[in-house]
């Protein structure tokens, strides 16, 4: 995050897949929770456990997330608010930014896609990297117009 301090991006903008789920996702907030289900690289279980000790419960996204899904929509691609990034890897990153950003100019926020038609099994949904693509261009091109 030092290298996007040294720079002071307008927006940080962070793209997770969450499979389920039946469209683009940008997410409403970031909590202050780690909460794994499985072990991490070196055999941890991390539960219960604060991404930054100290830190608010929750921050909540800097971007504008109902342009994004309203900008995605138009381009007829399913897309919601998601207010649950999960307390993994999607969430940590999401928080860590806001945290990070927190009282600066730069804007944060996170997208969830859904899996690809080949990583779906038994009518999972899905979209084509197509619409991914097109939908993540409409989400950052809301973040021009905000």
């Amino acid at each position: 995050m030092d290298e996007a301090a040294h720079f002071q991006p307008d927006f940080i903008l962070s793209v997770g897949q969450a499979g389920g789920r039946k469209g683009i996702t940008p997410e409403v907030i970031g909590i202050n929770l780690r909460e794994a289900a499985i072990v991490d690289n070196e055999g941890n279980l991390i539960q219960n456990a604060p991404v930054v000790k100290g830190g608010p419960a929750a921050y909540f996204s800097t971007v504008p997330v109902r342009k994004m899904v309203d900008a995605i929509k138009a381009a007829d691609i399913p897309a919601s608010l998601s207010y649950s990034a999960g307390a993994f890897v999607c969430n940590d990153v999401l928080y860590s930014l806001l945290h990070n950003f927190d009282g600066t100019n730069t804007r944060v926020g996170f997208i969830h896609v859904p899996f690809l038609p080949e990583q779906a099994k038994q009518n999972a949904p899905s979209l084509p990297l197509e619409k991914m693509v097109l939908a993540l261009y409409k989400a950052i091109e809301a973040l021009d117009e905000a």
